[in-house]
């Protein structure tokens, strides 16, 4: 029996767990206990901080894992990669990963390649200048994720405290401070192998207004024109190329403007989350992303062949003056094709 180490053990790492056990694999989670409801789902779980890298590895190591994978977490991304790394697995570089994960050098690879991202600076503490860029604005910290700590600026005597806000949350202790792209919000789904990037689905949006913009729906297919999803789909591949992510899931955030400017705001080197790549992908195109990801985790080659299936979207209730994804209080997923409900017994994930 083949092992999968995956790091994680919060809700967003269920799916997953779940789906390595239908497929005849053990499983092993590596997270704080707190919130860890995967610690009675898989084989075996260690109490030890995703970040924990190097603990990590030598559990891993101990335990002659044969993969390694997360799905939608930021945080434990570059503790897969580095694992993988250096137990010699499939996986992205870890390089890469902390590319994909750091907002700033994100965008550093991204500009380098010629791909269109946001104007910005970098702030690592009160003293700063942010010559070049004007009103509105937004900040940000470098390496969260689920808006947490967003602001939009519109006036300068607000950008001192949204900083430091940013500052605050920040787990590298940095901030990025970038113009504001008013646009349409949509998300890319691909999952990778051996450097061989595979489309799977375009996701629309739903968000709050400013100043925090929390997502509170998520619908695919897209309803952009068919040229210009493989148009943003030529992008993304030129995107992964430059950040070097080559295995594995990622999403891809975007905003499109009025005059047609496609503009890359951040790509992370896991599944998105929110359900999208747990669910939607799987509910829109028949595909199943999990399992893919598992497989690309094992070494195993794939050759993802989505399809146009039916609509699938999940939307959020949340407070009025929600700030943060974390806020939200309840959901529901649907898929609106009846002949697809029948022929997986009727589940609609509801």
């Amino acid at each position: 029996m083949k092992t999968l180490a995956i790091i994680g053990a919060s809700y967003l790492q269920r799916p997953v767990v779940e789906r390595a056990k239908e497929m005849g694999l053990r499983t092993i989670c590596f997270a704080w206990p707190q919130g860890a409801v995967c610690k009675e789902l898989c084989d075996t779980f260690y109490p030890v901080s995703i970040t924990e890298k190097e603990e990590i590895l030598r559990l891993c190591c101990e335990e002659h894992i044969d993969g390694i994978c997360t799905i939608a977490s930021d945080v434990a991304a570059p503790t897969v990669a580095y694992v993988a790394e250096q137990m010699g697995l499939a996986g992205n570089s870890y390089e890469a990963a902390l590319r994909a994960h750091d907002k700033h050098r994100m965008r550093v690879a991204l500009s380098a390649a010629g791909v269109d991202c946001p104007k910005f600076r970098v702030v690592h503490d009160s003293r700063f200048t942010i010559n070049g860029l004007s009103l509105p604005l937004i900040v940000k910290p470098s390496d969260r994720s689920g808006s947490l700590g967003v602001h939009k600026i519109e006036r300068w005597e607000d950008l001192a405290a949204a900083v430091e806000t940013a500052l605050e949350v920040s787990l590298a202790h940095e901030a990025l401070v970038e113009e504001f792209i008013e646009g349409r919000e949509i998300s890319v789904e691909m999952i990778s192998c051996a450097g061989t990037h595979y489309a799977l689905q375009i996701t629309d949006k739903t968000t709050t207004d400013a100043p925090h913009f929390v997502e509170l729906a998520h619908h695919q297919p897209s309803s952009l024109p068919a040229a210009m999803q493989e148009h943003i789909f030529a992008i993304t591949r030129k995107a992964l190329d430059a950040l070097g992510l080559t295995s594995g899931a990622s999403h891809s955030e975007y905003k499109i403007t009025r005059e047609g400017r496609i503009v890359v705001m951040e790509i992370g080197g896991r599944m998105g989350g929110d359900f999208i790549g747990s669910d939607l992908v799987r509910l829109s195109t028949g595909y199943d992303f999990l399992e893919g990801v598992i497989r690309v985790a094992l070494g195993e080659t794939i050759h993802p062949q989505p399809r146009a299936l039916a609509r699938s979207s999940v939307v959020f209730t949340a407070p009025e003056n929600v700030t943060c994804s974390a806020e939200r209080t309840g959901y529901i997923i649907y898929q609106n094709d009846e002949i697809y409900k029948q022929s997986v017994g009727g589940n609609t994930d509801i």
